[in-house]
This record gives structure tokens, C-alpha cells and sequence, in this order.
């Protein structure tokens, strides 16, 4: 077996498959409801065969934050992705990180591909592709995504007939776009072409449905089919998600909004920045509105009110749960300060935090809006398709993390 070390973890590579999932936006709900209804049939064989407990994923519980806590198996406050969104103060210019070049320590895949595995990353969305084929396409590893299969060449993405193996192109905001990432990856796996993967999909129906709504009953079932298929490829299989999902609205239907900034320059005069680090190009899902936010205080001056009366007037706003300076904040959910407002709000279970009305445009949202982001979308299904070594299972029924996936697949189950 190979042996290789990445951000201080190493891992002693078996000769088997494995493939680690995330299943973005399953909050464990939606697992309780398929397997309730016999929807899940493979989940429920992994359940009785192997392991089913929970994790903490990392804060915000956001996709770009976790999912790279996941790839790296550390926290934000080492690889320093802290949203999908920050506000640069010294270009003061607000940037989406959706790139590699964000991102302070590899990932698990150029080691793993060099020390003779072959690797395939298979993401729903395009803007975590650059993220997890960092350093692995020049060693030959594959990296692509369902939302443009049909553009995947083989110089940048270590494979050009991904349609050829898997099929058309799906729609992004679609349940089949995230099917589509466990159907290539079973397919390279039943090729040959692939025996180290990370399937990560996408939370468009978790943000459309609720647990037990039909369609995503139908999703769900159409998940296991595939998650069915490795495992009769062999694989030892790791699943967890990168966050939750909770309705975020009132008892109307309407949206259940505090629009943070429009409030603190109500109360305090202008000049705050609110960022949003949900903000990425799919607002259909979202419309830019989660529960977790960066505050920028005004510019220094005589009118600049004190951070500690701010955050104190902050906290007595109905809908919050928490309100932290940036070094309590960066300290309890291990975030990296220099990309961090000078404080951080969280919100409730049914709330989301925004900027002003006119800054969200809340007729992309289908629906009623369900999201994602503060504390009640942290912890997240940890599913092992084996049993796990007795030190792993100590340590599973403790505080495991979301991005702890890759150590337990590899060395703690019993293969």
C-alpha cells in the first residue's frame, strides 16, 4: 500500500476503489425520508453493513468553504477559502472565490495520483472544477464538470469524451446534474479509468424541495441507484455533505429576510459593507440570501461608531443568533481573519441575512427560499459502506468533520 502525507495527514492508500461523495445540501432529513419510504435501498444495505452517524462541517456551512475543507482535510483557517465571496480591503474590490489560486494548501489528489492511484474529481458545479484539478491534470489525473461536460479536453481536463462515457450534458439546475456526477463516476470506475474519485453535487433540489416532497423522494432513489452501482464495482465508499438545508421563510411564504445593511445604516448612518459569502453565479438558488454574513464597519472618522456597541445593537436584532468580532469568530470556527469582515452574524434556523431589498432580486427564487449558511446547516450524514476500525468508530461517536471523509475511508474502515 502506498503511503502519502498532505497537510500533516497521511494516508496508507488500499488496492480497492475508493470514492468519497458529497452530497450537497443533504441535510440528514432527506436520508431519513428516503430510507423511511424504501427509496434508498443501497443507503439502507450501508447502513446495516457499515456506518451512519453525523459530523460538523465548517463554517459557514457553505459549498466553496467545505467542500475545499473536504478536498484538503483541514480547516478554512488553513486553506483559507472563508465563503464563496469576500470583501478584498486592499484592492476594495468585493471577489468570488471560485479558483484555485485562493486556495493556501493542495489538496489530496496530486499526491494520490502520483503515487500511482487514478484520479477522478467529477463536480456538478464549474466553479469548484479549478478548485480540485489543481496540480492534478499535468500528472494525468481527470477533473470536470457535469455543468459543462461537453467542453472537457483532455489538455485541461484529463479526458475529452465525458458525453461518450456518461451521457448529455444535463441541465445545472437540475436533479439530474447531480446524478449525472455519480453515473461518469461509476462509468470511469467500470472502465478502468478512474480508482480514487470525489463526487461532489449539486443543492439545487434541496433548495427547491423539502425532505418529503415527491421530487425529492424520486432524487434521492435515483442517487442510490449509482451509489448501488459502486458498490458492486467494489468500492469503499465515504458520504457526507458539505451543509444542510432549512426552509428560511414565514408562515406567508415570503422570505424571512433581515436586510443587515439597510439596518445598520438605519440605525448607525451609512457606510457599512455586508458580505454575503453565500453570493455565487447561481442565485436561482438562492438569490444571494443565507444565514451567515461579514460586516465591514464605515471607513475610520469622527462619525465611525464603536465595533462593540454595533455588534452589541446587532444581537438584540430578532432572527440573530450570534454576532462576533473577527478574532472570537476566526478562533471558534476556525476562519481566516485576513479574509473576514470586523465581525460575523449568524441567524436562525427560518432566517437569512441580506444587504438592502433592492440589492436582491427575489424573483429568480421558484418558490419558497430554502438555504443554508449558519449554524443549523453544520452538521451534515457521515456514511461509511464499511465498518470502521475501533479507532475510527471512537472517534466517529465524538465530534468528527466533514472534512475528516478522506482519513476515514482510507484508514479507518475495515476493508
Amino acid at each position: 500500500m502506498a503511503s502519502i502525507t498532505v497537510n500533516s495527514r497521511t494516508y496508507q492508500l488500499p488496492q480497492r476503489p475508493i470514492v468519497v461523495i458529497c452530497l450537497d445540501g443533504s441535510a440528514d432529513d432527506y436520508l431519513d425520508a428516503a430510507l423511511a419510504r424504501g427509496r434508498m435501498p443501497n443507503l439502507q444495505k450501508i447502513q446495516l453493513a457499515g456506518f451512519r452517524g453525523f459530523a460538523r462541517g465548517a463554517m459557514p456551512s457553505f459549498t466553496n468553504v467545505n467542500n475545499t475543507s473536504i478536498v484538503t482535510g483541514v480547516p478554512p483557517a488553513i486553506h483559507g477559502m472563508g465563503g464563496n465571496f469576500f470583501f478584498d480591503a486592499a484592492s476594495g474590490q468585493e471577489v468570488m472565490m471560485n479558483s484555485s489560486k485562493f486556495v493556501r494548501c493542495p489538496t489530496i489528489f496530486p499526491a494520490a495520483q502520483a503515487a500511482g492511484r487514478k484520479v477522478a474529481v467529477i463536480t456538478a458545479k464549474e466553479k469548484l472544477r479549478d478548485i480540485f484539478a489543481s496540480g492534478l491534470i499535468e500528472l494525468g489525473g481527470i477533473a470536470f464538470s457535469t455543468e459543462k461536460a461537453a467542453q472537457a479536453q483532455r489538455p485541461t481536463h484529463g479526458i475529452d469524451d465525458v458525453e461518450a462515457v456518461a451521457g448529455p450534458t444535463p441541465a445545472i439546475y437540475s436533479g439530474e446534474a447531480s446524478v449525472y456526477v455519480l453515473r461518469a463516476g461509476a462509468e470511469l470506475l467500470a472502465r478502468g479509468r478512474a480508482d480514487f474519485l470525489y463526487l461532489s453535487t449539486t443543492d439545487f433540489m434541496q433548495h427547491k424541495y423539502g425532505p418529503t416532497a415527491p421530487e425529492a423522494l424520486d432524487f434521492y432513489s435515483a442517487l442510490d441507484v449509482q451509489i448501488g452501482r459502486l458498490l458492486e464495482l467494489g468500492a469503499v465508499i465515504g458520504i457526507t455533505a458539505d451543509h444542510g438545508m432549512n426552509s428560511k421563510q414565514r408562515a406567508d411564504g415570503s422570505p424571512n429576510v433581515i436586510y443587515l445593511e439597510s439596518e445598520l445604516e438605519k440605525r448607525f448612518g451609512p457606510g457599512f459593507r455586508v458580505i454575503l459569502p453565500i453570493t455565487d453565479p447561481y442565485v436561482v438558488h438562492h438569490g444571494a440570501l443565507g444565514s451567515f454574513a461579514q460586516v465591514h464597519l464605515p471607513a475610520p472618522g469622527a462619525d465611525r461608531p464603536e465595533l462593540v456597541h454595533v455588534i452589541d445593537w446587532v444581537r438584540q436584532l430578532p432572527g440573530v443568533t450570534e454576532a462576533l468580532d473577527r478574532d472570537t469568530a476566526a478562533r471558534l470556527m476556525q476562519l481566516p481573519p485576513d479574509r473576514m469582515g470586523d465581525f460575523v452574524v449568524c441567524s436562525g434556523r427560518d432566517v437569512v441575512l441580506g444587504r438592502t431589498p433592492a440589492y436582491h432580486d427575489l424573483k429568480v427564487l421558484e418558490g419558497g427560499l430554502r438555504s443554508h449558511g449558519g449554524r443549523y446547516e453544520e452538521i451534515v450524514p457521515f456514511v461509511f459502506s464499511h465498518p470502521l476500525k475501533p479507532s475510527h468508530l471512537a472517534l466517529a461517536n465524538g465530534d468528527p468533520r466533514n472534512f475528516d471523509i478522506f482519513d476515514y475511508t482510507i484508514n479507518g474502515t475495515l476493508t
